[in-house]
C-alpha cells in the first residue's frame, strides 16, 4: 500500500506526518535522516509498548539505531505534574541533548505529556510522534500542541512544540478496542463538520466500511482529517483565529471531560462527539444552520454506535449551570466571555463570542431532561 504524506508549512519548523500499513516496522528508514547521533528515546503508554515497542525497536534496530524506552502508565492521569517531571528527570538522566530526537509511542496521552517535556527540556529538544490511535492520528499528533491537565481544567499548561515528523501507522488501528476506535472517529467527522461538507458525506457512506477495518478507508480518512488540520495550522499556528475551528464540540466536550473526572466514563472523542451534536443543537436553536442539521449529526453518530448525547453518558452529571461553570475554565474564554464555535450548516463552522446564555442553558437543560 502506498504511504501517503501530508506536509504542514511551517517554514523552518514545517514536518511531514506520514500514513499508511507498517510504519512501525520501517520506523528506522524514517527516522534516521532526522538524526545527529544514531539514538533515540522512547516514551511509549505501557499498554502501546507491550503491543507495538518490539516492532518499533526492530524498525529502528534495522536501521542501525539504538533506543532506550521508558514506559508509562496509560490513562488520562498520566498527563500530570508528577508524570511530567519523571519523564524530564529521566530524559535529563539519559543525557539527551537538544540536537537528538525523542519518540512519543501511543495515543493523545502519551504525545500532549512527551511533547510538553520535549517542548521544555535544555529549551526545546526535537520529538517525533508516533501515534496509535485514530484520535491521536487525526488530532493531538499534529499541530504542536502539547501539555498537561491540572485541577482546574484540562491541558491548561503546555506549550505550543511542531515534531519534527508524524508516523501514522494505521496497521496499530487493528488491535484498539471497538470503544477507543469510534471515540477517535468523532475527532474525524468534526472535521467534515467543521469544513468539509463533502468529506461528512463521504464518511456517512464510508464510516461503516472504515469502523470494520477497511485498511483503505481508514488511511483516506486520515489523510483528509490531516491535510484539513495541516492547512489550518499551517495560517494559524498559534491559535490566534482560524484554528479555533479546530474547537468544534471541544468547549462542551472538556466540561463533559471534567464533570466525569477525566475517567473511562467518557473519553475524550467521545466528549467531541456529544460537543458536535450540542453546538449543533445550539446553532439550530439560534437560528444559524438548518433544523435538520442536527438531526443529521445525530443520524450519523448514531448509525456508527458513537456517544451521541447526554443520556449515553454513564453516572451523574451537573446541571446545566454546573456544565456553564465548567465551560468557564476553557482556554477559549476571553475576557470573561465564552467562545462557541457553532455552525452555519454541515462544513460552514465559525467562531461566536455573544452566545446568549439563556439560549446555552435551554439546550443543556433539554439534553439533561433526556436522560
Amino acid at each position: 500500500m502506498t504511504i501517503e504524506t501530508v506536509h504542514v508549512a511551517l517554514g523552518a519548523r514545517s514536518y511531514d506526518i506520514r500514513i499508511g500499513v507498517g510504519l512501525l516496522a520501517r520506523a528506522g528508514e524514517e527516522i534516521a535522516p532526522l538524526l545527529a547521533r544514531p539514538r533515540v528515546w522512547i516514551l511509549a503508554d505501557a499498554a502501546v509498548a507491550e503491543r507495538h515497542g518490539a516492532t518499533l525497536s526492530a524498525g529502528l534496530e534495522a536501521a542501525g539505531i539504538a533506543a532506550r524506552t521508558l514506559a508509562v502508565p496509560p490513562g488520562e492521569a498520566s498527563k500530570s505534574w508528577d508524570r511530567l517531571r519523571e519523564v524530564v528527570e529521566w530524559l535529563l538522566a539519559e543525557r539527551v541533548e537538544r540536537r537528538d530526537v525523542v519518540i512519543a509511542l501511543g495515543g493523545g496521552v502519551i504525545g500532549d505529556l512527551v511533547g510538553f517535556a520535549a517542548a521544555i527540556l535544555r529549551r526545546g529538544v526535537r520529538f517525533v510522534q508516533v501515534p496509535t490511535t485514530l484520535l491521536a492520528q487525526v488530532d493531538s499528533s499534529v499541530g504542536g500542541k502539547t501539555g498537561i491537565n491540572t485541577a482546574q481544567g484540562k491541558n491548561l499548561v503546555g506549550a505550543f512544540h511542531q515534531p519534527s515528523r508524524v508516523l501514522a501507522d494505521i496497521e496499530a488501528l487493528e488491535t484498539l478496542p471497538p470503544r477507543d476506535l469510534l471515540a477517535g472517529y468523532g475527532e474525524v467527522a468534526k472535521y467534515g463538520l467543521l469544513g468539509d461538507a463533502d468529506f461528512f458525506a463521504w464518511l456517512e457512506a464510508t464510516g461503516p466500511a472504515l469502523a470494520a477495518g477497511d485498511a483503505d478507508a481508514r488511511v483516506e480518512a486520515v489523510r483528509r482529517s490531516c491535510a484539513m488540520k495541516a492547512g489550518i495550522v499551517a495560517r494559524d499556528e498559534t491559535e490566534q483565529g482560524e484554528r479555533a475551528l479546530l474547537n468544534l464540540g471541544h468547549t462542551f466536550g472538556h466540561a463533559l471531560e471534567a464533570a466525569t473526572g477525566y475517567s473511562d466514563r467518557l473519553l475524550h472523542g467521545e466528549g467531541v462527539a456529544a460537543g458536535c451534536t450540542l453546538a449543533f443543537e445550539l446553532s439550530a436553536r439560534l437560528g444559524l444552520c438548518p433544523q435538520e442539521d442536527p438531526s443529521r449529526v445525530r443520524a450519523h453518530f448514531r448509525a456508527m454506535g458513537m456517544v451521541t448525547d447526554l443520556a449515553d453518558i454513564p453516572g451523574p452529571l451537573p446541571d446545566a449551570g454546573g456544565l456553564i461553570a465548567l465551560m468557564a475554565q476553557d482556554k477559549k474564554v476571553m475576557d470573561g466571555r465564552l467562545r462557541f464555535v457553532l455552525a452555519r450548516g454541515i462544513g460552514e463552522a465559525f467562531v461566536a463570542e455573544d452566545v446568549p446564555e439563556a439560549d446555552l442553558r435551554a439546550v443543556l437543560e433539554a439534553a439533561l431532561a433526556a436522560r
